[in-house]
């Protein structure tokens, strides 16, 4: 069988992450074109899996560079820095470029071909994870498959079910502000069990 040459057995880390910021498996369909936004490092700590990059992130080559960002670091109780170091944090999102705007309102889903051209593969780096956060519906499909519940509530209220290797959360969108409120219990229960998680993780 002829080998893949974007995945050959013997391949660097630093050659995979550049193969896939140059991957353009997808750029006719993309509205500004193909541009990869990931944070990885195999020291990685901690993996961020959400949805795809908004325009914000496309602008600055920077993952979750924008208010939805700033309501994650909340969730999870870090800085900016923090968040940034990819010493300690990877983001990988489900589809890794701008996907377009959606007429109905908000973005259209991530690009479904990356998740399974790229994810497997990059785990394989990976091999310091203690945690991957599920931050959104598309992931948590993918990655819980039927261990997931009948919606993205139920599967964030069951959150203890997938530990210690996933957790899963809602997109911190400012769409899902209201769900936060309608549903305290997120707040009460999950979030401090999620940011005593990742300060020990951290050792913060």
């Amino acid at each position: 069988m002829k080998s893949d040459p974007l995945f050959p057995e013997t391949l660097s880390f630093e050659k995979h992450l550049e193969n896939l910021r140059a991957c353009k498996n997808c750029t006719l369909t993309l509205p500004l074109g193909a541009n990869p936004i990931v944070q990885l490092s195999p020291t990685a700590k901690i993996l961020i899996i959400g949805q795809a990059p908004g325009t914000k992130a496309h602008y600055s080559n920077r993952p979750f560079n924008d208010p939805s960002g700033d309501r994650l670091r909340e969730w999870l109780n870090i800085s900016r820095d923090q968040f940034y170091n990819e010493k300690d944090f990877a983001i990988m999102p489900m589809g890794f470029c701008y996907p377009g705007r959606n007429p109905k309102g908000g973005d259209l889903p991530p690009v479904p071909c990356c998740a399974p051209l790229w994810h497997a593969r990059t785990l394989t780096y990976l091999s310091q994870l203690q945690l991957i956060l599920l931050v959104g519906q598309y992931s948590q499909k993918y990655y819980l498959g039927k261990l997931r519940k009948k919606n993205l509530t139920e599967t964030v209220r069951a959150w203890p079910e997938y530990l210690p290797t996933y957790f899963p959360l809602p997109h911190p969108s400012w769409r899902n502000i209201e769900w936060c409120k309608s549903h305290p219990w997120f707040e009460a229960k999950v979030l401090p069990d999620l940011r005593a998680r990742v300060h020990a993780i951290l050792q913060l």
